[in-house]
């Protein structure tokens, strides 16, 4: 229904309701008017009745009464009236003429009670009349004493009554006639009122209906309604307003979702009809890819990255059983970087299908489709591969345990790719970063430690040592004569020894110990939790099978050479790492200075 017509509607109910309301004070008001007339007419005519009667009683001349009373049917707008004796007054005069008797019920209940009763007969379309009766009672008070002609009475005692019927139709007559003028009043007031709001707020209705047609579009997300043909000059400025908003929501709202939209994934793009829920959408996911990226840029190490990225699949997006693997482009390396549920093929060692093919391998769609994956027929699984450099992709392995679980999966995986997105150049640059640490503290000749990582080290052992308790020992190695190798058979045949050395203390110190290319020809070993016995035991095994290898010169001669090696313990010489250190050279220089190719372990009687 519009909104005129609901407005008319209300006017003329609310005119209606109001009409009836004053229709019904006026028929109260115009009838207790009526009654009350009357009854001051009666009661006037009562009290001269009474007087006259009065009169006629101590004049004398109440025996001629009857033509006085006859005469009382004549007085104007009284229909009847007549007199009733009570029982005091017929006791000492009799019952007197024919109408001084109790004609009815009335009668006789005034004349025995002395009160006065009135009785309305209220009819809508015939003949209304009043009736009440009114009693005499004696009294001996004001100028005439009742108790001198009626000397059996009592003060209060009824001695009569008179009743007098009129009747009420001109007072109804009045009332219909006002009742009658007001419904013509309303009835020229709805028409007026009904007239006002066609010809002057018409326009305003109309533009308002228009608007909240608009409007209930624009909430459907469709912008494309406008307000139609108003009528009158504030109409259209306000139509024409509003149109022009509306137009340049339209605009704005598409130009924003298809641009922000580029930096979602193709098949994450929101297809939400409303270009704006869509922009709070993609503002929302942009926003919270962009606080991950922000976050992890902050990370120190590639895994603290894959950790964070963990955490988006686990919280964010409901995965709870998944892998990562890095997979080298150049050497076709696999590498578990991350675990959150156990491997379940063997794609370390035979390729991954979803990097080869470089598509989503999904075991719901084709079972059995990856010949890495021989022990995953109870398991649903997903392959994801993302390319994160050229030489470097990414292999999100997820898996499933029912459909619902799979449907699920499939619709987040384009989720997944803005965030790995968002981490691609950080995974980069944390990759290379670890290139360029790896090489800063390694020895390029031997792939052994260098004296920098030594230096960054030494704090690190020390308050590892001071904390824990852990003892290490340190052994300095230096190939004997090294300088005469260089100068008779050349560099090239110098570095040759020096990769022998590296490969000896590779086979024959553990995997928590560290080798590091000291300078030269030196090395310096730091044996982790070992005390003297096992260090001097170590020192002679690399002496022993350093000596027993054969180095490449190039020709059919055949080199082999010896090492001297001064060991130190650390913190039990020396709390100090780094004189540890100088105490392991000054035993290495009593192992040159007392015959080389033997160990020597330092005592504070080197210093």
């Amino acid at each position: 229904m519009q909104t005129k017509n609901k407005i008319i509607i209300l006017v003329i109910s609310i005119i209606s309701f109001t009409f009836f309301l004053i229709t019904i004070d006026m028929v109260y008001n115009f009838r207790n008017y009526g009654i009350k007339s009357i009854d001051d007419k009666a009661k006037a005519v009562a009290k001269t009745v009474e007087h006259s009667l009065t009169s006629q009683m101590v004049s004398g001349v109440i025996d001629d009464r009857e033509l006085f009373l006859s005469q009382l049917e004549d007085i104007p707008n009284i229909d009847k009236i007549w007199l009733s004796r009570g029982q005091k007054v017929i006791d000492m005069y009799g019952k007197g003429f024919n109408n001084e008797i109790a004609r009815d019920e009335v009668d006789k209940e005034v004349l025995k009670t002395g009160e006065t009763k009135k009785v309305v007969n209220d009819k809508i379309f015939s003949q209304s009349t009043y009736r009440i009766t009114i009693p005499y009672n004696a009294t001996s008070k004001g100028k005439i004493n009742c108790m001198t002609c009626h000397s059996n009475a009592q003060e209060g005692d009824t001695l009569g009554a008179i009743s007098i019927e009129m009747s009420i139709d001109d007072s109804k007559q009045i009332g219909i006639r006002a009742i009658t003028d007001t419904l013509l009043i309303a009835l020229v007031l709805m028409i007026v009122i009904i007239f006002l709001l066609n010809f002057i707020i018409s326009p305003f209705l109309s533009l308002f209906d228009s608007i909240k047609r608009v409007m209930n579009k624009a909430q459907q997300g469709d912008y494309s309604y406008r307000i139609q043909n108003p009528k009158g000059k504030e109409a259209k400025d306000v139509a024409l307003w509003i149109n022009g908003l509306l137009e340049k929501l339209e605009i704005t709202l598409e130009a924003i979702d298809s641009k922000i939209s580029i930096f979602l994934s193709e098949h994450h793009k929101v297809t939400d009809k409303d270009h704006l829920i869509n922009v709070k959408n993609t503002v929302d996911r942009l926003s919270d890819v962009y606080k991950f990226r922000k976050t992890i840029e902050y990370d120190e190490t590639i895994n603290d990255v894959y950790n964070r990225l963990a955490e988006v699949l686990k919280i964010k997006i409901g995965i709870t059983k998944f892998n990562f693997f890095e997979v080298s482009t150049l050497t076709n390396e696999i590498n578990l970087v991350h675990s959150e549920a156990k491997v379940i093929c063997n794609i370390i060692e035979q390729g991954c299908r979803a990097d080869r093919t470089n598509t989503t391998i999904d075991s719901t769609q084709f079972k059995n489709i990856c010949p890495a994956c021989t022990s995953c027929e109870k398991t649903n699984y997903f392959c994801v591969p993302y390319a994160i450099s050229n030489e470097l992709d990414l292999i999100i392995s997820i898996y499933t345990d029912t459909v619902n679980q799979t449907i699920e999966v499939r619709e987040m995986i384009p989720y997944i790719q803005d965030y790995v997105d968002a981490a691609k150049t950080v995974i980069v640059s944390k990759k290379l970063m670890n290139i360029l640490e790896h090489n800063a503290q390694t020895d390029a000749l031997t792939n052994l430690k260098n004296r920098k990582y030594l230096e960054d080290a030494i704090p690190n052992i020390t308050s590892q040592t001071k904390r824990s308790g852990i003892a290490y020992a340190v052994l300095l190695l230096d190939i004997d004569f090294f300088k005469m190798v260089n100068d008779t058979y050349g560099h090239d045949i110098g570095d040759n020894a020096i990769k022998i050395v590296a490969e000896t203390l590779n086979e024959n110190i553990r995997e928590s110990d560290t080798a590091v290319r000291y300078g030269g020809e030196e090395f310096i070993v730091l044996l982790y939790n070992c005390d003297e016995k096992g260090a001097m035991d170590v020192a002679e095994k690399i002496r022993e099978n350093f000596s027993k290898k054969e180095i490449p010169t190039g020709g059919s001669t055949i080199l082999q050479k010896t090492m001297s090696i001064g060991v130190s313990m650390f913190p039990e010489d020396t709390e100090d790492l780094g004189e540890a250190i100088k105490y392991a050279d000054l035993a290495l220089y009593k192992a040159k200075n007392s015959g080389r190719n033997k160990v020597i372990r330092f005592d504070m009687s080197l210093v």
